[in-house]
């Protein structure tokens, strides 16, 4: 039994923390609004249970980000059996926002109004521009008949940078942290950017470079990995300029790329590979990132960390 100055018990009450005042005060948490729409994250390159996985764990770390948000992933090379196409996604997102908005209709809810303006934010899952393949994912949001936004891509971003860092240092290529005085055997002193989609990529994956290259106080070239040559022609630079042991970094996130055109890349080099950027925890918010900016949720982008 309780009293209306709290239980009868004599028990102590939990009463709410209250909200700090002033600019200092912690911000509520943000949560995806009501009836927004799906992010639809672009998966190019060859579908695979791989390929699945990553894709998983991206949307994963954005829903983790946003709770509350509907994060599906559509395939460009899907075949709408096991790995469904991008064009599906998209009109199965519409239809299934329609029937919601019927459904409340034939239960006469109340205030329930026609969802307005795009039913889906398409989110490629690339580093950087590449022309071929940002056509086709366009194409197949045109080919959905859904109105849907295309976003731009992750990169350039210092998260990237961060990513890049992260892996070369997993591959033994670079000191994991500049602020600890150990050294690393292996440690690259010149680093070249793999990017794919040619020039405009090389030029995207250049302004992460120099973001890399003031982590690691090395050099950093950016070279494209679908022109012949251009690896390799890069690392003669590095070594010209007085680099001895070059590593190849991918601007990459990995489903993009065959992996046998990056070995193939590293060996006419010379030089050791670090992996893929992959699920790194960056690209799961960048893409969250792209979403909320689209929808003009988010005051602003995810922060880098800052240069040790």
């Amino acid at each position: 039994m309780s009293s209306p100055t709290g239980p009868a018990s004599g028990l102590p009450v939990r009463m709410p923390r209250p909200r700090q005042p002033g600019r200092h005060r912690r911000p509520e948490p943000l949560v995806a609004p009501e009836g927004a729409p799906a992010l639809v994250l672009a998966v190019p390159g060859a579908p695979g249970a791989g390929t699945r996985g990553l894709a998983e764990e991206v949307v994963s770390i954005a829903r983790s980000e946003l709770p509350g948000l509907d994060a599906r992933i559509g395939y460009v090379d899907g075949d709408d059996t096991e790995f469904p196409a991008l064009r599906s996604v998209l009109a199965r997102t519409a239809e299934e926002r329609t029937a919601r908005y019927e459904q409340a209709l034939a239960a006469g809810v109340e205030g329930v109004t026609e969802p307005e303006g795009p039913a889906a934010v398409v989110v490629p899952l690339l580093a950087g521009p590449d022309s071929a393949l940002l056509r086709r994912i366009r194409q197949a949001v045109m080919d959905s008949r859904v109105a849907a936004e295309l976003t731009d891509v992750l990169g350039p971003h210092p998260l990237l940078a961060e990513a890049l860092h992260v892996r070369l240092s997993e591959a033994g290529l670079a000191r994991a942290d500049r602020a600890r005085l150990f050294t690393v055997a292996t440690a690259a002193d010149g680093i070249i950017l793999a990017s794919v989609g040619g020039e405009e990529a090389v030029q995207a994956a250049g302004i992460t470079g120099m973001l890399l290259a003031a982590r690691l106080a090395v050099p950093v070239m950016a070279a494209a990995l679908d022109q012949e040559g251009s690896i390799a022609s890069v690392a003669e630079q590095l070594r010209s300029a007085g680099s001895q042991q070059l590593a190849l970094a991918p601007y990459l996130i990995g489903p993009e790329i065959d992996p046998e055109l990056l070995a193939a890349a590293a060996e006419e080099a010379g030089c050791s590979t670090a992996e893929a950027l992959g699920a790194y925890p960056a690209v799961g918010k960048l893409a969250l990132a792209k979403y909320t900016t689209a929808l003009g949720i988010a005051p602003q982008q995810p922060q880098g960390a800052p240069v040790r």
